[in-house]
């Protein structure tokens, strides 16, 4: 039996199903969890960031919440994001993105999935991101967008 990919979705992802140009991709990754077919990480800064959004998105979280594997952000985790903030990868106004990205690196998911293409789903960011991580003795990351990533088993 093939191992089931292990798969970091950001807060992005999870609002995305109820934003009319993400909604059906994003739910459709999320049905992919829900059915087991494939493993899903959050961070605790996801916790906190749907804590913070409208109740409607709140609900829709918690029918998948458990199914969810939950990081907490370590010691290791803020220093490989401030390595990213050093080599000026990204700014300090966008750290939790940085964080994100160095909860998906250490927890070695298979992938990260996010919408935000400005900060995470960026070519050059990615190549940043990746030869700051080599740098400081982990394994790249890859990284997509949903659209990307969600599959038809049919065909």
């Amino acid at each position: 039996m093939m191992k089931k990919m292990l798969i970091y979705i950001d807060t992005s992802v999870i609002g995305g199903c109820f934003d009319e140009e993400f909604e059906d991709i994003s739910l459709n990754l999320i049905d992919m969890i829900k059915y087991k077919k494939i493993r899903g990480v959050i961070s605790d800064i996801s916790i906190r960031e749907v804590s913070e959004a409208p109740d409607f998105i709140v609900e829709h979280f918690e029918t998948y919440q458990e199914l969810l594997e939950i990081v907490n952000i370590t010691d290791e985790m803020i220093q490989l994001a401030d390595s990213y903030l050093n080599e000026n990868v990204i700014t300090e106004k966008f750290y939790e993105d940085a964080l994100h990205i160095a909860c998906a690196t250490i927890r070695q998911v298979d992938l990260m999935v996010s919408w935000n293409f400005k900060h995470i789903v960026n070519f050059n960011r990615i190549i940043q991101y990746n030869s700051v991580n080599l740098k400081n003795g982990y394994k790249t990351l890859q990284i997509y967008s949903p659209l990307e990533v969600v599959f038809d088993e049919e065909k």
